[in-house]
């Protein structure tokens, strides 16, 4: 016991002031409780990788995804220690990039954000917002009237509850700094656009046996995958969510937590209030921490489609048609010669496309030097720095 408690400190001892360096260098305070759920999060993470038998120093785990999370988990101070908790930990494989080497597959830390974190993100970073009250949770056997306006006046949704049956929806009451309260409400029919994402997610390195890897098919082979995935969407879209989630022919591409009946309704539940949530307006104290919160609830699919894109950039082949060589040539005319223009004095300057001459700015304009950088800039070998 006393190694892994050694262990982990050294852990927390490496990476925590790393972080801190990086969130004052983008403008981010690092203030006592993000320093704690930085630790917090070391420590669940450290449980993750000890289930999985995998050291933090191991060349297959990817560091640049640790300090990413971490990064994140200060920036929007989500506590993995909290209860509930607010933010959750799992490892998955990922096909990497290496220069000069074919891909290599990379262990990777993949961080969700529980209902609780993001009712903690709305508390903090919501935009006019003052308290976030009690959410309800209507189930199926609740008396249950949906808010009315007349005119600007709003008349208040009612909920008597049972406890009895299946979550049908979540409602958000918020109290605004001006003391008006809002009710923002998500359906459970909604979650099924979170199940055809995760199912399209899933379905990303699915090959249906038509060729060893999504890597290697042909041409006519991704054709066919391509059609053989379209048949599977398209008869989820047509699917109501707990239809999908029954059917037998679906199960195969939902994870467990999706899909298992002690883990189901939860995270149904958990996708009503984050998709109730995210669409609350936020006020981020830096850009640095928008990002993040852009990043750390973007779906998965989307995050592997834009990892594909950056992957295959600038690898398009394009086929020029083959087309004979005449052996003796025509030569070209050559071209008519025209008297040129009279060369323009030192303050003027030529418009390259009409050749029309114009007076150009003096060097003592306030934007001759940004100009001049500029210039300089563009035809310099150095690379150029990244923002």
């Amino acid at each position: 016991m006393g190694d892994f408690s050694t262990g982990l400190a050294k852990v927390s001892s490496t990476y925590a002031p790393m972080i801190e360096r990086q969130l004052t260098s983008n403008g981010v305070n690092m203030d006592d409780y993000s320093k704690s759920c930085v630790v917090n999060a070391i420590a669940a993470i450290n449980n993750v990788l000890d289930t999985k038998g995998i050291k933090w120093n191991d060349a297959d785990l990817d560091q640049n995804n640790l300090t990413d999370i971490l990064l994140k988990v200060s920036a929007l101070k989500l506590n993995a220690s909290s209860d509930p908790r607010e933010v959750y930990f799992q490892t998955r494989n990922v096909k990497v990039k290496v220069p000069g080497q074919k891909d290599a597959w990379k262990k990777q830390i993949e961080m969700g954000i529980e209902g609780d974190g993001n009712d903690a993100i709305l508390s903090r970073f919501g935009r006019d917002v003052k308290q976030v009250a009690q959410v309800w949770l209507v189930r199926e056997g609740d008396a249950f009237t949906y808010p009315t306006y007349t005119g600007l006046e709003l008349s208040p949704p009612s909920w008597s509850p049972t406890g009895k049956g299946k979550v049908l929806r979540v409602v958000y009451p918020i109290i605004k700094t001006n003391d008006v309260v809002e009710y923002h409400i998500g359906e459970r029919e909604d979650v099924v656009r979170n199940l055809i994402a995760h199912i399209k997610n899933n379905l990303m390195n699915e090959t249906f046996g038509i060729a060893k890897s999504r890597f290697d098919a042909s041409p006519k082979q991704k054709q066919e995958i391509d059609a053989k995935k379209n048949e599977i969407m398209n008869k989820v879209k047509e699917m109501s969510l707990d239809d999908a989630l029954d059917s037998e022919d679906i199960q195969q591409y939902i994870s467990p937590a999706w899909k298992d009946p002690q883990s189901r309704e939860s995270m149904i539940i958990r996708k009503m209030r984050n998709n109730v949530v995210k669409k609350i307006p936020k006020d981020f104290a830096t850009s640095f921490a928008s990002i993040q919160y852009e990043r750390a609830t973007t779906d998965e699919y989307t995050k592997q489609v834009q990892e594909d894109i950056s992957r295959n950039a600038n690898q398009a082949f394009i086929d020029i048609p083959h087309s004979e060589v005449d052996d003796d040539p025509t030569p070209d005319p050559e071209p008519e010669v025209k008297p040129q223009a009279d060369p323009p004095k030192q303050t003027e300057t030529i418009d390259v496309d009409t050749g029309e001459i114009f007076d150009a700015p003096q060097k003592d304009s306030k934007h001759q030097d940004i100009y001049d950088d500029f210039d300089k800039a563009q035809n310099s070998d150095q690379p150029g720095l990244g923002f």
